[in-house]
């Protein structure tokens, strides 16, 4: 028990502190990009032509009110996921943030300008959640914090987007422990079938949430900034350096 304390004690101090600031920020800005999309389209009125991204397999999800734990153990995942890839290089942390940040963006101008909805009761979800059954009244508690009887904004879903952000920003980091990276993937499998096995998507928004993501990041990988800023900064290190 002693060293796993000491193991975690020594992982808590190796994080820097801008990982634990801009991981926080990260987590309130999905948050925030989130609920100002659901504004825009108000304001813009392209919310009128909201539309049910359903497709016939979604039918056949069945409601596994169980994936609630998984859904909302999401959130933590995210912020300790955003905080952990602070522990690799520098330039594969600002790669993270580029890829991140870009995908947020994309994801948000779809949410705004593309406006998606499900109608609850019409989808007979209800019923279970204001139901005595196991883990209703958690379903209540998320439904009642997203619209309530009608959901908006499910494409893309960025419970996958985040999730695969996460692990991407740790994938290739052998300095990340393959325990944890394991760890990683997995739960970006289990949030991505939460998001339908709880009603809270439909099965497109899962393939919207997950390719933006794995479309922005060959691109950075391709571009590299995180490398260019650091070699970037490093040349004037040097330079000052010399003249000293």
């Amino acid at each position: 028990m002693s060293k796993i304390f000491k193991n975690f004690k020594h992982l808590i101090k190796s994080i820097p502190l801008y990982g634990w600031i801009i991981g926080v920020v990260l987590f309130a800005l999905q948050y925030g990009m989130y609920r100002l999309a659901i504004v825009l389209s108000e304001w813009t009125h392209t919310i009128d032509y909201a539309f049910i991204p359903k497709i016939p397999f979604d039918d056949a999800i069945p409601l596994l009110p169980l994936f609630v734990i998984i859904y909302i153990f999401s959130y933590a995942f995210w912020v300790i996921g955003m905080i952990i890839v602070s522990k690799t290089s520098k330039a594969n942390y600002i790669n993270f943030l580029f890829v991140i940040l870009i995908s947020y963006l994309i994801g948000f101008l779809i949410l705004w300008l593309w406006p998606t909805k499900m109608d609850r009761v019409a989808e007979g979800i209800m019923d279970y959640a204001n139901s005595d059954k196991a883990f209703a009244w958690l379903l209540k508690i998320v439904y009642s914090v997203d619209g309530d009887q009608m959901a908006w904004n499910l494409f893309p879903s960025y419970h996958c987007l985040i999730s695969l952000c996460c692990y991407l920003g740790i994938c290739r980091q052998k300095e990340i422990h393959i325990g944890y990276r394991i760890f990683s993937i997995v739960m970006v499998v289990l949030i991505s079938m939460s998001t339908v096995f709880t009603k809270q998507h439909y099965f497109i928004d899962i393939i919207g949430g997950l390719a933006i993501p794995l479309i922005v990041y060959p691109i950075i990988l391709l571009i590299n900034p995180g490398k260019r800023i650091m070699d970037k900064r490093n040349n004037t290190v040097n330079a000052q350096t010399e003249n000293i």
